[in-house]
């Protein structure tokens, strides 16, 4: 189902173009060296493709949803692709970002208000809960594409960790979305198939499910298991964990690094380049 839109509820939002420009400048600078502080660079380059790509997630949510039956989508600016529209900013935009500087996880939170009582058919409802997720999936594609086309000649060392750090957050972003705990998308997509019986039991479960998912990667053991898995699909992706370790190396630029740890990325970057 399709309706009309007005112009003021489809036009990109200045907000949104601003950070795009943000991040296009910064990715300028960690690819020509310009900045004095390439580290700030990187951080400014990652954070604000990171930001995007929350802002795409949740575009894909509204956008299937409008589709679906909620014509609600517009008015509500979801389709402007604008981070203050959303419902709750700080699980949208705020947490995630700090997730990503805490631990260099890229776990996006729910965000966009969706009538499902305006959307017949359990199908669209999975639907419009996996297309967040599956955006992550694609910006992932795109981000390593370099590394699985073998188009990296001309790359600058630095960019390709910042590159390799950013597909690192999309694959942790698609990977944990997709778990089926309450209040993630992975729970939105077989909730429709359930009994009301168990949906109204885990309801009131929902608000804590992101908070736990990221406090279960705190323990050794369920952190190890969960970037091994990470690992192995950047590396089918052509990305390899010393990549993805000197891109967080870099993009934490106000920390000190142990001089093994510089060596080391100077290793790889040597070994690459030859």
């Amino acid at each position: 189902m399709t309706t009309a839109i007005s112009r003021r509820d489809r036009r990109i939002s200045p907000i949104f173009l601003g950070i795009v420009a943000v991040t296009a400048v910064a990715g300028v600078a960690v690819w020509t060296g310009f900045a004095e502080q390439t580290g700030f660079a990187v951080f400014l380059f990652v954070t604000g493709g990171w930001i995007v790509s929350l802002c795409l997630h949740e575009y894909a949510h509204a956008r299937t949803a409008l589709h679906s039956g909620d014509i609600s989508i517009a008015e509500k600016g979801y389709l402007t692709l604008n981070p203050l529209k959303y419902t709750h900013a700080l699980l949208s935009i705020v947490l995630p970002v700090l997730f990503v500087i805490m631990g260099g996880i890229g776990l996006p939170g729910g965000a966009v208000y969706i009538e499902r009582g305006r959307i017949r058919g359990r199908w669209k409802h999975s639907l419009i809960s996996a297309a967040g997720p599956l955006t992550n999936v694609l910006f992932a594609v795109v981000c390593t594409a370099p590394f699985w086309l073998g188009g990296l000649d001309g790359v600058p060392m630095v960019f390709r960790f910042a590159l390799a750090f950013l597909a690192l957050l999309q694959v942790t972003a698609a990977i944990l979305n997709f778990v089926p705990v309450p209040g993630l998308d992975g729970y939105g997509v077989i909730e429709p198939w359930l009994s009301y019986k168990v949906r109204r039991q885990v309801e009131p479960f929902a608000p804590f499910g992101l908070i736990a998912v990221f406090g279960l990667l705190w323990v050794p053991e369920v952190n190890a298991v969960f970037f091994d898995a990470v690992d192995a699909l950047l590396r089918g992706l052509g990305v390899s964990d010393f990549e993805t370790y000197c891109g967080l190396d870099t993009y934490r630029f106000w920390q000190a690094f142990s001089d093994q740890q510089d060596l080391r990325c100077e290793a790889l970057s040597a070994a690459l380049s030859g």
